[in-house]
């Protein structure tokens, strides 16, 4: 039996929608209407350290506004710490091949900053590439404010098929070393909580900008490891400011308001290749969308 296809939108309440977000949520939106699937929302405001208040509720209109419609009641990860606990209690007992699939570490960022300026660990185009420092010890001698908690890579290759990008291929052993999966400060890591969400979610298609695309293997792996299913990913372009810099709330990236913006709407789906006719920026909101599911395909972007 075919699964029905889900896909999902999953902002983060740092600020208000931009332009970059919304290219993001019609392009998942419209994958999603075109195979006759579910498309849901998550709100991953986990970090709560970078949530801004009201962004979430802020969000929420202006995807509204726009006439997008989800399915199911929005999710929110503030409210899925047992979940995560769970998830890395999994982890925890290891699996067949590795009966210590994670290990407290105590490196601080400037620790390993000071290492890599001294040449003693690499970096890499992802960061400090983490050599294992600290996988040889044991949870029962610290305290838990006292320790990160990192999940040990394979020498490996995770391969998958982007659906725009192709064949994708990432050593995360080379490229990248242990990484965190909690932090030290006691928040679950968005590695860990995106790959949790998605299996109680049932999603099965994630299309998202290519700024996350480098996440792809180490969610691949921990669905590996907790036996979450697989996924079909797509990773589309990226608006960037005249600089090269993406758009970003980071970035200064304006919200989109509450009140749907036509030519903006319009503007994303040129962004997106779907060659939107002049006269479609005359018509209602609702014709814009039907215009939209009905001759949305991805391969143009």
């Amino acid at each position: 039996m075919t699964k029905i296809y889900r896909g999902r939108f999953a902002p983060s309440p740092t600020g208000p929608l931009h332009k970059g977000s919304l290219v993001a949520a019609i392009a998942s939106y419209l994958e999603a209407k075109k195979n006759n699937g579910q498309w849901l929302v998550r709100m991953e405001d986990v970090d709560e350290l970078r949530n801004v208040k009201g962004a979430a509720d802020s969000i929420l209109r202006s995807l509204e506004a726009y006439g997008f419609e989800w399915d199911e009641d929005v999710l929110y990860q503030t409210q899925r710490k047992a979940a995560y606990a769970d998830a890395l209690q999994t982890l925890k007992q290891g699996n067949l091949q590795n009966k210590n699939l994670v290990y407290p570490c105590t490196c601080s960022r400037k620790s390993l900053k000071a290492k890599a300026a001294a040449g003693k660990i690499k970096s890499g185009p992802l960061g400090i590439i983490y050599p294992g420092i600290c996988a040889k010890k044991n949870f029962s001698n610290f305290n838990s404010a006292d320790y990160a908690i990192r999940i040990k890579t394979p020498q490996q290759n995770f391969d998958f098929n982007d659906a725009l990008l192709g064949h994708q291929t990432q050593n995360l052993k080379i490229e990248l070393g242990d990484f965190i999966v909690r932090r030290r400060d006691g928040l679950f890591a968005y590695q860990l909580t995106v790959v949790v969400d998605d299996a109680f979610q049932d999603i099965t298609h994630v299309v998202r900008g290519a700024d996350l695309l480098d996440s792809t293997a180490r969610q691949i792996y921990l669905q590996q490891c907790l036996n979450a299913p697989s996924l079909q990913y797509t990773h589309l372009p990226l608006i960037k400011h005249q600089n090269g810099d993406k758009l970003s709330k980071q970035t200064g990236a304006k919200g989109i308001g509450h009140k749907a913006d036509i030519p903006l709407l319009i503007d994303c789906l040129h962004f997106l290749n779907q060659h939107p006719p002049t006269e479609l920026q005359h018509e209602s909101l609702s014709s814009i969308w039907q215009w939209a599911i009905k001759n949305w395909t991805l391969r143009a972007t």
